[in-house]
């Protein structure tokens, strides 16, 4: 967890989401500051990653605002947002399964012109040291990787567009507690070293031991926040995600 924090990165004011009739997103509010590691959590359902689909411009919202560094982004495209430092990790890596590990590095690297100038190949270097299996498969299509390798592609492909908030939605999804942990920690690392993480995440356990704040999301809404380690120890946040019975 990095140990000061900033002025505010992303200010989400009142999000509202639907798909046709249907509410995925009522009213939520949420502030990441520079330097934090925000977690979202909730069951499967709950609204999570519609509600970062929206910020991040996958998806339109219906009504509310979208803040990044102070401009208003409600409408701008995720390519767009991307460009101003707001980038996305989706839900199910979304990678070119048919194209090479440095082919789907060099698309994350489109915002500041691929891979031709010394800053990109300083990042790919970067990212690669990150993820050193990463280095020794650059020539392998990413779809005859491993999960766990699909979803460190995808996270280094969001690093190589040089990230001022980077998004990650569902970092678990799939993958085997080991490399869950392994992943988990590279976030975290991450953090300490500077960079702001909103992580959307269904494992609770996982997201609360590496977040500094944390929203749970029920039913479209924000039903708790605060400091990670005070959910954590939650009653009803430790009954519904914890895996831990109540206090009689």
């Amino acid at each position: 967890m990095s140990p000061t924090h900033g002025d505010t990165l992303l200010d989400i004011q009142s999000l509202e989401l639907r798909y046709g009739a249907a509410v995925a997103v009522r009213d939520i509010s949420l502030t990441v500051r520079r330097g934090q590691l925000v977690a979202v959590i909730g069951n499967n359902g709950a609204g999570k990653s519609s509600m970062v689909r929206g910020a991040t411009g996958l998806v339109r919202p219906s009504g509310g605002t979208v803040l990044f560094k102070g401009e208003d982004t409600t409408r701008l495209t995720a390519n767009r947002k991307a460009a101003r430092g707001l980038v996305m990790v989706p839900e199910g890596r979304l990678l070119f399964p048919d194209q090479t590990v440095e082919d789907n590095l060099i698309l994350g690297a489109y915002v500041h012109g691929g891979l031709k100038g010394a800053r990109a190949r300083e990042t790919l270097e970067r990212v690669l040291a990150l993820f050193p299996r990463l280095k020794e498969r650059l020539h392998q299509q990413a779809g005859s990787m491993s999960g766990g390798e699909q979803q460190m592609l995808a996270i280094a492909r969001g690093l190589m567009a040089e990230p001022e908030l980077l998004v990650i939605d569902e970092l678990s999804l799939g993958l085997a507690p080991k490399i869950v942990d392994q992943l988990m920690q590279v976030l975290s690392d991450l953090n300490r070293a500077g960079l702001t993480i909103l992580l959307v995440e269904q494992l609770a356990s996982y997201a609360l031991a590496i977040a500094d704040q944390a929203y749970v999301i029920a039913n479209g809404r924000v039903s708790r926040s605060g400091p990670s380690a005070a959910l954590a120890r939650d009653p009803e946040v430790m009954a519904a995600f914890l895996g831990k019975k109540k206090s009689a």
